[in-house]
């Protein structure tokens, strides 16, 4: 490995003495990356080529101002390079995951006849982010005071609203299948639920911050 190093520091050095462009600049730079590549750090990850692109980009258009040989090996500078885009990655890839969870939760919660808020561009960074809806199913299903239980459609105690919020719940239950089970038309049912069962939802979100 130590050998390995010293190489890589002299094909630097010797890049670096000819001006970008120079076809034994490119050379050399391509010697490097034939020793460095089976030496850096590797993943299972879907973004881990891409991550792996913007390092040997990075280092071809910086080499020669960035790296500091008196700081650390070549495989190291490329490494902490490499990790770093990694984890921009990661984060977008969680912020994504986080704006989709958003998004669901709110297109349920105003339904398809209400137009959708774009909330993605106020949401915070993911990692301290709450399942949210997992966070809607505790509420329903632990009814604390009894409200979504005993709201129900007049004469059918069973079809209340902590039923239908968790049926609806992604992935949902349609209303055609909610309309055979129940025995009742899906107008009604959908009617109920815009006019009782959604504001309660909607104040639940509001308070747990949600919209």
């Amino acid at each position: 490995m130590h050998h390995l190093e010293e190489q890589l520091r002299r094909l630097v050095k010797e890049a670096c003495e000819y001006p970008a462009g120079n076809p034994q600049r490119q050379k050399r730079l391509t010697q490097i990356i034939r020793l460095a590549a089976n030496k850096l750090w590797k993943e299972n990850t879907p973004y881990y080529q891409d991550a792996l692109q913007q390092t040997w980009l990075y280092f071809c258009s910086n080499i020669c101002g960035a790296y500091d040989a008196t700081r650390g090996s070549v495989i190291t500078w490329l490494n902490t390079y490499l990790r770093w885009r990694l984890q921009d990655f990661y984060r977008q890839q969680q912020e994504e995951k986080t704006k989709k969870a958003f998004l669901n939760v709110n297109q349920f919660i105003f339904g398809d006849r209400t137009q959708i808020y774009h909330l993605e561009e106020n949401l915070a960074a993911p990692p301290d982010l709450p399942p949210i809806l997992e966070t809607v199913k505790l509420w329903v299903e632990e009814d604390i005071d009894g409200e979504l239980g005993s709201t129900h459609i007049q004469g059918h105690p069973e079809v209340n609203c902590q039923v239908l919020i968790l049926k609806r719940l992604p992935p949902e239950v349609s209303w055609k299948e909610l309309s055979a089970e129940f025995g009742l038309s899906i107008s009604t049912l959908s009617s109920f639920y815009q006019r009782q069962c959604l504001p309660r939802l909607r104040k639940f979100a509001e308070r747990e911050g949600f919209l």
